[in-house]
C-alpha cells in the first residue's frame, strides 16, 4: 500500500497507485490499469434483506483497496472517486430524486476514526449531483463491525440499534461504502420507514459477491 511521504518531499514523487502502489496521476487514488479492471457490475439495483441496492463494481481488487483506504487509512479523498463511479454509472431514476441518507456510524468509531466514511461518500455524491445531505440516523449499542463477523450473523443485523434522528425525508437515497448481505441497510431502512419515509433505496460503492 502506498506509504505517506514527508510534506518537504511528497513534490519530489509522483502519486501512488492504492490500487497496485505504481505511479498514479496526481489528484487520482488509481493508475489506470486498476480503475479499468474494476469488475462492474449490472445497470439494474438487487434486492438484499428486502431493501433495493445499486453498487457499480464489485469488492474485489483495486475497489476493496479504495475501500480499505478510505475506511482504515485516513484518505478520505478517494471518497470523491467512489462517488464519481455511482454518479457515473447509476441507474437513470435512482439519484435524480430523494434525499442522500448516509449509513450512521457508532459515535465511539466516529471519535476514534475522525469522519464517517458513507458521510464521506454522500457529501461527493452531493456536489455533483445538487441533492440534499440529510443526517437521519444514529447509531447506539455495541460498537462491533461487521468486519470479520460470520455472514449468519450479519444477516441477523448490525451489531447495536440504528434509530432515527427528527423525521425522515419522504424518499430516501442510502449510501455507504461496501454492502454484504444488506442487514445494515434493511435496519436502515427499517428506521427511516418508521420516521416517515415512504420510500428508501440504497446506493454502495462496491458490493461483494460469492459469499
Amino acid at each position: 500500500m502506498p506509504l505517506a511521504l514527508a510534506p518537504s518531499l511528497s513534490w519530489l514523487a509522483p502519486p501512488l497507485c492504492w490500487g497496485c502502489s505504481g505511479p498514479a496521476r496526481r489528484a487520482e487514488p488509481l493508475c489506470g490499469h486498476c480503475r479499468g479492471s474494476f469488475q462492474r457490475l449490472a445497470a439494474e439495483p438487487v434486492s438484499l434483506s428486502g431493501v433495493a441496492v445499486w453498487a457499480p463494481v464489485a469488492y474485489a481488487g483495486p475497489a476493496r483497496e479504495l475501500v480499505r483506504a478510505l475506511k482504515f487509512r485516513g484518505a478520505r479523498g478517494v471518497a470523491d472517486a467512489m462517488a464519481a463511479q455511482i454518479v457515473a454509472n447509476a441507474p437513470p431514476d435512482l439519484l435524480p430524486r430523494g434525499a442522500l441518507v448516509p449509513v450512521p456510524l457508532h459515535p465511539r468509531r466516529l471519535r476514534s476514526r475522525g469522519y464517517n466514511q458513507a458521510a464521506e461518500i454522500a457529501a461527493a455524491i452531493a456536489r455533483r449531483t445538487g441533492l440534499e445531505v440529510a443526517v437521519r440516523l444514529a447509531r447506539s449499542g455495541s460498537t462491533a463491525t461487521q468486519v470479520g463477523r460470520a455472514r449468519a450473523e450479519r444477516r441477523v443485523g448490525p451489531a447495536g440499534a440504528i434509530e432515527p434522528v427528527g423525521r425522515a425525508p419522504t424518499r430516501v437515497v442510502l449510501v455507504d461504502d461496501v454492502v454484504t448481505t444488506g442487514a445494515t441497510l434493511a435496519a436502515c431502512r427499517a428506521a427511516l420507514l418508521g420516521a416517515g419515509s415512504a420510500e428508501v433505496r440504497a446506493v454502495v460503492f462496491a458490493r461483494t459477491l460469492g459469499r
